[in-house]
């Protein structure tokens, strides 16, 4: 699916640290749900700006679907590739919802014809009002209107950038939830995140970034069961490890239903 091959990259001034990455090697094949993990300034999202094409990389390659991003011009990926900016308020331009989505289709340069069809489906998937005025939303609720923006035009690869930031609970798990139906439905996902429970619950990979490099890769249990790894990157695991670890549960454990059934056999073997 996408493939950043040997890739450095460096902000201006050229002494500026914060944010640039080297020598970064990361494979996601499709249908992968990739959490991208880090400290701030890592490089996490500058991670996700050079698979969008919103940045090049100084070296090496993004190779994305059998293409080098640097041949590629970075309005003919808006339609096959989403992003999602950490504050929405950054995405949204438009006045109503149904605006925001049809301008998201000019963007991506989507057949005319077909405008309506995908507005509708979008709206009737999200449960918005099109006519709706997105000034006038919550945060959250803002959010799902700049997800829907990235997702009408049915892209194949989906990049998020702290996506639950500023989001309470009910707004976190409904992200998250449309997020998950995505990536089950085939779109290839990776999302920046310092929520260590949301990638726990619905990663299926990790990259662990540290300044600049990746230091280390796995599913979401290998990576928070490496307390060396986690040091590393100065990364806290999930509650629910740090629980785990605490009982002595070994590695078994990947979800609440796990250690609650792991801390009864333990009762009943006494």
């Amino acid at each position: 699916m996408i493939e950043l091959k040997n890739v450095s990259f460096a902000y201006e001034p050229a002494n500026a640290t914060s944010g640039a990455v080297h020598g970064v090697n990361i494979h996601l094949r499709r249908g992968d749900f990739c959490a991208l993990l880090g400290s701030n300034g890592a490089g996490k999202s500058t991670v996700t700006k050079l698979m969008r094409g919103l940045l090049r990389p100084t070296d090496g390659s993004v190779i994305f679907d059998g293409q080098d991003l640097k041949t590629v011009r970075t309005s003919t990926l808006a339609a096959r590739i989403g992003y999602l900016f950490q504050n929405p308020d950054r995405q949204i331009c438009k006045n109503t919802i149904r605006e925001e989505l049809r301008f998201s289709l000019m963007s991506a340069k989507v057949d005319e014809a077909s405008h309506e069809e995908l507005i509708e489906a979008q709206l009737k998937e999200f449960g918005f009002n099109g006519d709706e005025e997105t000034a006038t939303m919550s945060r959250g609720e803002r959010q799902r209107a700049a997800l829907s923006s990235a997702l009408v035009s049915r892209p194949e690869l989906l990049l998020l950038d702290e996506p639950t930031t500023g989001l309470d609970y009910l707004e976190c798990k409904q992200i998250m939830e449309c997020i998950s139906e995505q990536n089950k439905n085939g779109v290839t996902v990776a999302m920046v995140c310092h929520d260590m429970e949301l990638v726990l619950d619905y990663a299926k990979s990790c990259v662990v970034i540290d300044a600049g490099r990746v230091c280390g890769a796995g599913t979401p249990q290998e990576v928070f069961y490496n307390s060396e790894l986690l040091e590393k990157a100065s990364l806290l695991p999930p509650q629910l490890i740090e629980l785990a670890n605490r009982f002595e549960l070994g590695e078994k454990i990947s979800s609440a239903e796990d250690f609650a059934a792991l801390i009864m056999e333990r009762r009943r073997s006494g």
